[in-house]
């Protein structure tokens, strides 16, 4: 094993320049609660963080993730220990489920981000550009995948509904089962580069990611006829190496994708709509029947759907929600310190 075949350059080597002296560098592949399982250049070691990380990381978003290249000492007779993570290329960030405002990584260190879609039940334009949306953050390129092709037969004219929206980004129909457009999936693939499924439940990654490994490795389950929602076949995130070279992340199915601090990935998403609104007439427009809104007017004639208009503003709002509670709780812990420290001064008072 090499560390080139995990992605390894000049740049994370001079990244990781001011851990040599003591340290080793490694690559997480697997994640498993408070456990991790590294690469490194003599083979794969297990690794836990040390309680100084634990504690100097600011968040759990500091934390190392499957993907992530980290500093490692190695000790006789137990798990290695992670010193550092190395500065992220990229990350892949939704809210974190339930309704505690904090972020979550799905993928750091990820050069392509395949986002698949069934062509069965899953099958939504919405979904396509909140996804599209969360990926513009990510600084990955993104690739829109439709899965299931051999069950669709409306299969063209959604390919190109799903393009419609996509913009530049690539779209491809395919079938894993039936090895259609995996050849167009392996172009989107480079050697010593990694790419990182996602998508819901059942939409078919761990049946992707077996077709290009070319055994089955991860298990797959089907879906219900009902509704096409999938349970989770992937438990936990892992980092394969094809036998092309190249690097698949493959992740639990999303039953949620809320944004997270998106709003250039919304604005590219929508490149249309931005620069539609740009060409108001007032500045302030808010794009209900003002005279002179060139949204209006675009709506009017079909250039934009309401059906996009809407999926635009809901994701608008989704930013906007979730930047106010931001502030909300960023002043409640302000008034926590401020009352925190107007009684230690009481007290240092009292006891003079």
């Amino acid at each position: 094993m090499t560390l080139d075949e995990y992605g390894w350059d000049a740049r994370w080597a001079a990244a990781f320049a001011p851990y040599a002296a003591d340290a080793e560098p490694g690559r997480v592949t697997q994640h498993h609660r408070t456990h991790y399982l590294l690469a490194t250049a003599a083979g794969e070691v297990a690794g836990v963080v040390t309680g100084k990380l634990l504690h100097e990381a600011a968040a759990k978003l500091d934390l190392p993730v499957v993907g992530d290249w980290v500093a490692l000492r190695r000790h006789a007779g137990s798990a290695a220990t992670i010193h550092a993570v190395l500065p992220r290329r990229g990350q892949f960030i939704r809210k974190a489920p339930g309704i505690r405002l904090e972020p979550q990584v799905i993928s750091a260190n990820v050069d392509t981000v395949l986002l698949l879609v069934g062509l069965d039940g899953n099958f939504s334009l919405a979904r396509i550009e909140r996804y599209l949306a969360a990926a513009g953050e990510s600084g990955a390129r993104p690739v829109v995948l439709l899965t299931k092709a051999d069950l669709c037969p409306e299969t063209a004219d959604r390919l190109a509904a799903a393009r419609a929206v996509a913009g530049r980004t690539p779209v491809h129909a395919i079938s894993a089962p039936l090895a259609v457009g995996l050849a167009a999936v392996q172009a989107c693939l480079a050697p010593g580069e990694t790419a990182a499924l996602l998508g819901s439940s059942g939409v078919g990654k761990s049946t992707l990611l077996n077709a290009l490994l070319g055994e089955e490795i991860q298990r797959t389950r089907e879906v219900r006829a009902g509704d096409s929602k999938g349970r989770h076949a992937t438990t936990h995130r892992q980092l394969f190496r094809l036998p092309s070279g190249a690097l698949m992340l493959d992740t639990p199915g999303m039953r949620e994708l809320q944004l997270w601090e998106a709003d250039e990935g919304v604005a590219d998403t929508f490149a249309d709509i931005e620069a539609l609104a740009a060409r108001c007439r007032y500045a302030d427009c808010r794009h209900a029947g003002e005279d002179g809104c060139a949204l209006a007017a675009a709506l009017a004639d079909g250039r934009i759907t309401p059906r996009r208009w809407a999926s635009f503003q809901k994701l608008r709002r989704e930013l906007a929600f979730l930047a106010s509670r931001e502030d909300d709780a960023e002043y409640r812990a302000r008034k926590r310190r401020e009352k925190a420290l107007g009684k230690a001064i009481k007290r240092l008072k009292q006891g003079r």
